[in-house]
């Protein structure tokens, strides 16, 4: 997710005002001992959790009555006596639940809501297992703790063999919340994600990958194929996951029909004053819903998706879906922005955003856009490991927007242009001792700490890899683990092992200590310091060969550079040493050890010497040691510092 528009108004504006992102199958198969399914070719998802739901929105109440089956077979290695659902609206039933419990605010948005959600299984029979309904032997709350009611297990009365297919009936309520995040109601938008009961993923080996619904936490769950009819008020407009199959109008209500395939959630909306507009781009059927009065808005999103979505679909695989709704909530439901679910992902940001210089909702588009991939395709286990789906994506989101925009990528304005990789990396520098970027969400002491390591620390890590050892071998990388990894939920080890690969075993450690090792870098030019020197003298040989030089030859300048490298760090760099007579040389450091020296004799001597003078390494933590001059410093260093320290504010700008 990306956090919203108004934050990047703020800060930039600010800075003026100084300065100047089921079709269930039918198969009736019973419980039984028989062989996990053979692992499908390269690209193809296994179809493993399949939902058909029918459900019907009552807008002055806010609720969702609905019913459906789920066929879910068993593809691990394990039998297993239990399922296990994610109830996640009932992280907004009251303010005990582990979303909402802090008094600090909760998630990205900090807010609490003023009406609450839940909601509320009715039924639950698995038709293997006999006609009786197994919701009454569910858990009472999440393990462990009585205050959370979304992570619930329900005991089976019978073992469910691997390879074994259930069909599981069931019957449901929501109550949707006022919008905390990502989903609920402002009025008559409605925003509905994680509105039904939704199976926990079971590992290969057996564990259910079950989590309560934590605000700093994302989602995981398996592919499948989602049959989805609505039924709702005539005046809404409505866009959701998938392809429209049918919509029929029923005296004063609606019946939409909706399928997905190979996707791991659905996700709707309803609001009857969404204004529409389509285009057919790389052979997709994009759909964009805005409100009215944000005209440039849609316009600046519809530019987004054209550059983005055939840019990710070269560098990271065809993007697999026949269709792509982008929404642009209305500005009180900002809550609802910037957020990603298969075919379908949420914008957001004032009316005057597209025409304010800040490239807020083109940014916003295209971190969501790339989310299709790293979430919606690749689907690793966001909860474990979040920087696998927000931190590839936000470097993905920030090579395009560069590709596009080049220096003023985020901000682009008269006398002040901010590239996302200058903003992000004042983020990431300041909490880069806090905690390590590879660890799961809930270990970060706030969102806040996730936005700059999870999302920017690891996009300036791999900013920096690229700069060092080639952006072409890191594309490459990323495109072979983005496609042998489709639809496959990869752990870290999948894409490092890319790195090592096509950057080689040095690119690999560095940006795995970067990491998972809260590795840090300081390149400093310490010391540079010339003298006079003449031909050698002295005695030389020995006995009758013996011979004695004076000092009366010509003199030259000897020069010495004295870099050092701090922390954990190693990236090779250039040293570049500046004649007096304006002549540069350029030597490579290998930054194996921690210092070295870099001399030079001649006529004309070095006046000034620079460390890693093409700033490639983004993860140096003071840009302002870099460089020295024998007398005082480089004028243009005032200058340089306080450029930098506009970008550090405009680091304030979070996902």
């Amino acid at each position: 997710m990306s956090r919203l528009a108004e934050a990047a108004a703020g800060v930039a504006l600010a800075l003026l005002g100084l300065a100047l992102t089921v079709a269930s199958t039918d198969s009736q198969a019973q419980p039984s001992a028989g062989a996990r399914p053979a692992a499908p070719p390269d690209g193809e998802p296994v179809r493993v959790a399949s939902y058909r739901l029918e459900a019907s929105l009552d807008v002055p109440a806010h609720r969702i009555t609905g019913k459906g089956t789920l066929t879910w077979t068993n593809t691990s290695s394990e039998p297993t006596r239990e399922l296990w659902f994610h109830l996640y609206l009932n992280a907004f039933k009251n303010d005990k639940t582990v979303f909402l419990r802090s008094p600090f605010g909760a998630g990205r948005s900090g807010d609490h809501g003023s009406d609450w959600g839940y909601i509320d299984v009715s039924r639950l029979v698995v038709r293997e297992l006999g006609p009786d309904d197994l919701w009454p032997r569910a858990a009472r709350h999440s393990p462990g703790d009585p205050d959370d009611q979304t992570d619930i297990v329900v005991p089976l009365p019978a073992e469910v063999a691997p390879g074994a297919t259930l069909h599981i009936d069931f019957e449901w309520q929501s109550r949707l919340p006022s919008i905390v995040e990502r989903t609920g109601y402002v009025g008559s938008f409605h925003l509905l994600g994680h509105w039904f009961p939704k199976l926990a993923r079971r590992e290969p080996d057996g564990r259910w990958a079950h989590f309560a619904f934590h605000p700093q936490a994302e989602f995981y769950a398996d592919f499948g194929r989602y049959d989805v009819t609505l039924d709702v008020p005539a005046e809404m407009v409505v866009g959701a996951t998938g392809s429209q199959l049918r919509d029929e109008r029923v005296g004063a209500r609606r019946r939409l029909e909706f399928h997905a395939d190979a996707v791991h959630d659905f996700a709707w909306t309803a609001f009857p004053d969404f204004r529409e507009r389509r285009e057919q781009i790389e052979n997709v059927d994009v759909r964009f819903l805005y409100p009215p009065g944000h005209e440039a808005n849609a316009a600046a999103t519809v530019e987004a998706v054209r550059f983005a979505l055939p840019r990710f679909s070269r560098l990271y695989g065809a993007y697999p879906h026949p269709t792509l709704t982008v929404v642009h909530p209305p500005e009180q439901a900002r809550n609802a922005g910037g957020m990603e679910y298969p075919t379908f992902i949420t914008t957001g940001g004032p009316w005057w955003a597209a025409s304010s210089g800040l490239r807020m909702v083109e940014g916003v588009t295209v971190h969501e856009l790339g989310h299709q991939w790293f979430q919606g395709v690749l689907a690793s286990n966001e909860h474990q490991w979040p920087f696998l789906d927000e931190g590839l994506d936000t470097f993905a989101e920030m090579r395009a927007m560069s590709a596009r925009h080049g220096a003023g990528s985020m901000v682009a304005l008269p006398g002040l242009s901010v590239s996302g990789a200058a903003a992000r990396r004042a983020l990431a520098i300041r909490a880069g001792h806090d905690h390590p970027v590879a660890q799961p969400a809930e270990r970060f002491s706030s969102f806040d700490s996730i936005g700059a390591l999870v999302y920017a620390r690891t996009a300036i890590a791999l900013e920096t890899v690229g700069n060092v050892w080639g952006h072409d071998a890191l594309e490459r990388a990323l495109a072979s683990y983005t496609r042998r990894e489709r639809f496959r939920h990869p752990g870290p080890k999948s894409f490092l092992e890319d790195v090592r690969t096509h950057l080689g075993s040095d690119a690999h450690d560095a940006l795995s200590a970067a990491l998972f090792d809260k590795g840090w870098v300081d390149y400093e030019l310490a010391d540079l310091d010339c003298v006079q020197q003449g031909p050698a003298r002295g005695v030389f040989g020995d006995g009758a060969e013996r011979t004695t030089i004076a000092s009366d030859g010509a003199q030259q300048r000897s020069c010495r550079a004295l870099v050092r490298r701090k922390g954990t760090l190693r990236f090779p760099v250039d040293v570049e040493l500046v004649f007096a007579d304006g002549t540069r040389q350029r030597r490579r450091w290998q930054a194996s050890e921690d210092w070295a020296t870099f001399d030079a004799a001649g006529p004309s001597e070095v006046v000034a010497a620079v460390v890693d003078p093409d700033r490639n390494v983004l993860l140096d933590e003071n840009l302002g040691n870099n460089s020295r001059r024998q007398r005082g410093e480089f004028g243009h260093r005032t200058l340089e510092r306080m450029t930098y320290a506009v970008q550090l504010a405009l680091g304030l700008i979070g996902p």
